[in-house]
């Protein structure tokens, strides 16, 4: 897939762990699992929004688009 999520290496940058980025998001752990793994198949504006929040980030720090 040619869209790369990135939330592991901001999550580093913030030095934020998955259950506090979950908890700070407002979604389980096993989402943001899925999320940060490529596996889900969609994400809702405001999940990004709120990804992007707790990160203090934009949403190309998360997001990358390389083509195959």
């Amino acid at each position: 897939m040619p869209i790369i999520i990135n939330i592991d290496v901001m999550m580093a940058k913030r030095k934020m762990s998955s259950g506090e980025l979950a908890e700070k998001v407002g979604i389980s752990a096993a989402n943001l699992s899925i999320l940060k793994n490529g596996k889900a198949h969609g994400v809702r504006f405001s999940t990004l929004e709120a990804v992007c929040r707790a990160l203090d980030c934009q949403p190309g720090d998360v997001l990358e688009f390389k083509p195959e």
